[in-house]
C-alpha cells in the first residue's frame, strides 16, 4: 500500500473513532507532512516517541468536532499528479489546503503559490 494513504487513513480512521491519539509508521516524508498538517490546524500535535519505527499524532477537535471532515489523496503510485506553481489548486476558497511536494520540500499549497515553485500534489483536505 501507499505510505502517505496509509498515513491518511490511520488519520481518518481516528477521527471517525473519536480517538485522541493515532499511531503512524515513521518517515522523513510523513514527519514533514505531519508538522504541516500541525502548522495549517489540522492536528494538535506530533511526537515521535520511545519506539522508532512510529510517531504518535494528537488530533485536534474544535468544539468536540473533528478539525478534519475529509482527506483526499491526489497522487498515487500508478498516477502522479503535478502542478506548476500557478496552477495549483485553492480547496473549497482557501478553507482547505493542498499539501505539495517540491524541491524545497513539503509545503502547503499557499507557500508554494507565494514561493512560486510548482511540485507534485500529494492530498487535499478541509
Amino acid at each position: 500500500m501507499d505510505p502517505i494513504a496509509n498515513m491518511i487513513t490511520i488519520i481518518k480512521n481516528g477521527y471517525l473513532a473519536r480517538k485522541r491519539t493515532v499511531s503512524v509508521p515513521r518517515s522523513r516524508l510523513k514527519k514533514e507532512m505531519a508538522k504541516k498538517l500541525q502548522e495549517a490546524g489540522y492536528i494538535e500535535s506530533f511526537t515521535e516517541g520511545g519506539d522508532k519505527r512510529s510517531f504518535e499524532m494528537n488530533l485536534l477537535y474544535k468544539d468536540g468536532e473533528p478539525a478534519v471532515h475529509e482527506v483526499k489523496i491526489i497522487s498515487k503510485p500508478s498516477l502522479r499528479v503535478y502542478s506548476p506553481a500557478a496552477k495549483i489548486p485553492r480547496i473549497l476558497r482557501g478553507r482547505g489546503e493542498v499539501l505539495v511536494s517540491t524541491t524545497k520540500g513539503i509545503m502547503t499549497g499557499n507557500e508554494a503559490r507565494k514561493a512560486k515553485t510548482g511540485g507534485e500534489l500529494l492530498l487535499k483536505i478541509w
